[in-house]
């Protein structure tokens, strides 16, 4: 099979079986999806969180080695603001339609569907880059980064999923939100094949980007929702299944060093 073979059966087998899994969530009975909710927003906090600080930062900081760290930290500032402003509007937007009480009730449960949509959307398109990049370096090492990618797409999809039916949206627009997302990584498998060099001097800068946006979602409105369980035994599960999706990121990570 030609190098571009490999990389268009990874990232539409990846794309496919993240989504594929994580769907099946949505035939689970609604009493056992609700009791698990608040676990697997937990759950997605952690890799959210993960994947900003162990997986794409340090990766951006070591392809502007030579040029400091000053540039890839004001790139995650300037994310932060970006999502910011996003969610502001989106706010805005959900108060000229129902009042202001109703838009300012759980917003940040609300407004965390459309964010990690287009969180999600940047990062899948960025794995089809690191996808194509790999391959492009050596088939093996494509191989091993492709199985890493698709171990490491499907608990984030998941996650995903639970953040979108938190926020409102019914099971059916949550798939197919959370499909049309995961088709980024096909297109940025294809581009980053077709115009490489000029991707990878943008790299840095869009894993910068990406990182900005889970981190904005995680801190500003995920662990927020985490906070209205107060007995300290949901403390301690929200903390146990953070601290998993956390770990879980650390175990890629591992995998695809080795």
């Amino acid at each position: 099979m030609s190098v571009l073979g490999w990389i268009i059966a990874f990232s539409v087998i990846g794309s496919l079986l993240s989504v594929g899994t994580a769907a099946a969530y949505l035939l689970l009975a609604e009493q056992t999806r609700n009791r698990s909710l608040s676990m697997l927003v937990s759950f997605a906090t952690g890799v959210l969180l993960g994947v900003a600080f162990i997986h794409l930062l340090p990766h951006a900081l070591d392809h502007e080695a030579a040029r400091g760290s000053s540039t890839i930290m004001a790139t995650v500032l300037a994310g932060i603001l970006v999502f910011f402003l996003l969610e502001k509007a989106l706010i805005w937007r959900h108060a000229h339609h129902h009042g202001y009480d109703g838009a300012h009730e759980h917003h940040g449960a609300k407004s965390a569907g459309p964010l990690i949509v287009v969180g999600d959307t940047f990062h899948n398109f960025l794995d089809g880059i690191l996808l194509t990049a790999a391959f492009v370096t050596d088939v093996h090492l494509g191989i091993v980064t492709g199985f890493a990618l698709i171990a490491h797409e499907i608990p984030q999809e998941l996650g995903d999923f639970a953040i979108l039916l938190n926020s409102g949206l019914s099971r059916f627009h949550a798939f197919v939100l959370n499909g049309i997302s995961s088709l980024a990584m096909v297109i940025g498998a294809l581009l980053s094949w077709w115009g490489i060099q000029y991707v990878q001097a943008l790299l840095p800068y869009i894993l910068a980007f990406t990182a900005a946006s889970f981190i904005y979602i995680a801190v500003a409105d995920l662990i927020p929702t985490l906070h209205r369980g107060v007995r300290v035994k949901d403390t301690v599960a929200q903390l146990a299944l953070i601290s998993a999706g956390i770990l879980l990121i650390i175990a890629f990570q591992h995998a695809e060093v080795g």
